[in-house]
């Protein structure tokens, strides 16, 4: 049978963890929003477009996981315009193409998360993540460790992004 018949397979059904992000979550934030300081300061940005920027995560599920988010600070989905919906999700197109050649994921999560019961750790200024995954990128650190290895720093992959965005 096609694998496209099969449905999910095994390693699509675990859990992706990120206990690390709970230093984020459960500590001290800083004043104002972290994604338009982030934009105004030009820290860990991709690219920067009219109406949207692609944003490195500093808390990353995975090596290269990047963020879109409209350059207005704008709290909800619904809130998008036409325009930036579309610039929106030609940067996640972008930022897959850049991920294909930059690190060669075998797959791709890519989601919002609105509200903070919904697991948003920016609550005010709405952003899609572009998560990179790899079959069995999940090992015994988060388990064991309440952490999890990320092999290349933020900054490293950004610079190997910007060659190829």
């Amino acid at each position: 049978m096609p694998d496209e018949d099969r449905g999910p397979t095994p390693e699509a059904a675990q859990p992706l963890w990120a206990p690390w992000r709970m230093d984020y979550l459960k500590g001290p934030k800083p004043d104002g929003c972290p994604l338009c300081d982030a934009l105004e300061h030009d820290r860990l940005i991709l690219h920067r477009g009219k109406r949207a920027f692609v944003i490195m995560n500093l808390y990353p599920y995975s090596n290269g996981h990047v963020m879109v988010a409209p350059v207005e600070h704008l709290p909800h989905l619904s809130d998008l315009d036409a325009q930036v919906s579309a610039e929106m999700m030609e940067l996640t197109q972008r930022s897959m193409a850049a991920l294909d050649k930059a690190v060669h994921p075998e797959g791709f999560n890519i989601g919002y998360n609105i509200g903070h019961a919904a697991g948003a750790g920016i609550t005010d200024h709405v952003h899609q993540h572009v998560v990179p995954r790899w079959v069995g990128d999940t090992n015994f650190m988060p388990v064991l460790a309440g952490r999890k290895t990320i092999g290349e720093a933020v900054e490293e992959t950004l610079r190997k992004l910007r060659e190829v965005f």
